[in-house]
């Protein structure tokens, strides 16, 4: 279980005003690697920001976003040799920033977190895309102007900073999302993403992970950390209460169950789906009762 001390501290990194990324995302790879030194990787992003810097520096006063676009890619996926891990993707390695910027290699989301950060540091507004399937950046055209703006640069960090057009982005949403589900392309669908945006899908991403793997206890140190940043979210509340009856802390699991239905119940009935699965949790709800009650 985590405590409530890193807990905290993990929620005034994440929920700040500072846009920096990197100290929130270093602070969840100490759920792996407790020992981590954060300073040693912020000071990596802060070397390749200068050379970033300094490379766009070198072109001709008149440079536009196109060009810093160029710069960028060729530094980081040709120069550093960062590239999108095809073929171990869901190792959990991947969705730690550490780990990305020793091995050079990593999912969608955390490429585009280097990214971010790199551009940051050099001066050039860089924002991530929430994208269905696929975490995209935002470059925009104007970056004093709307951030809106349907002309922006549209980039895919997974492909080695490919461009996308409108066209590009309908196909990698038929990819991933399928058709027929409910999703159709819609602009909205590129907007930029916020700072916590960001780290939810990156914990969201991990926590899928961990649960495929059967690792319980990170899946519900994952967890906490999702609702610290979203204490709304039911779906988190429901899924810390399951994954500590796994853990076989019982009490933690009834508090968490029955808080789930008690929230979930109110307003209208849900749908087949809905009412299967609240018949589902308070079944699990009347064992715990008794496994509670069997303990004192």
């Amino acid at each position: 279980m985590l405590s409530s001390e890193f807990i905290h501290k993990f929620t005034q990194v994440a929920k700040g005003p500072d846009l920096d990324l990197a100290p929130a995302a270093l602070l969840i790879a100490r759920l792996e690697y407790p020992r981590l030194d954060a300073s040693h990787y912020l000071q990596q992003l802060d070397q390749m920001g200068l050379a970033v810097t300094q490379r766009l520096k070198a072109l001709s006063s008149n440079s536009d976003v196109m060009q810093q676009i160029k710069t960028l890619n060729n530094y980081l996926f040709e120069e550093k040799g960062f590239s999108g891990n095809q073929e171990d993707y869901d190792n959990p390695r991947n969705s730690y920033l550490n780990e990305v910027l020793e091995r050079r290699t990593g999912i969608p989301i955390t490429l585009a977190l280097v990214y971010i950060e790199v551009s940051r540091r050099a001066g050039v507004r860089v924002d991530g895309v929430n994208f269905p399937g696929r975490f995209l950046l935002r470059l925009p055209q104007h970056p004093d102007g709307n951030s809106q703006d349907h002309d922006d640069f549209i980039v895919d960090p997974f492909d080695g900073g490919a461009i996308l057009s409108e066209t590009a982005c309908r196909k990698l949403l038929r990819e991933h999302v399928g058709e027929g589900e409910g999703t159709t392309f819609h602009q909205r669908l590129l907007m930029p993403a916020s700072k916590q945006q960001v780290l939810v899908r990156m914990l969201v991403n991990l926590k899928r992970i961990y649960i495929r793997m059967r690792s319980f206890p990170q899946a519900h140190a994952i967890t906490e950390l999702l609702l610290a940043l979203t204490p709304s979210a039911m779906t988190e509340l429901r899924d810390r209460g399951l994954l500590a009856y796994h853990l076989n802390d019982f009490s933690a699991a009834l508090r968490d169950l029955e808080s789930y239905l008690r929230f979930t119940s109110r307003g209208k009935p849900g749908d087949a789906k809905d009412n299967a699965e609240h018949a589902e949790i308070l079944e699990h709800v009347k064992t715990l009762r008794w496994q509670v009650a069997s303990l004192n």
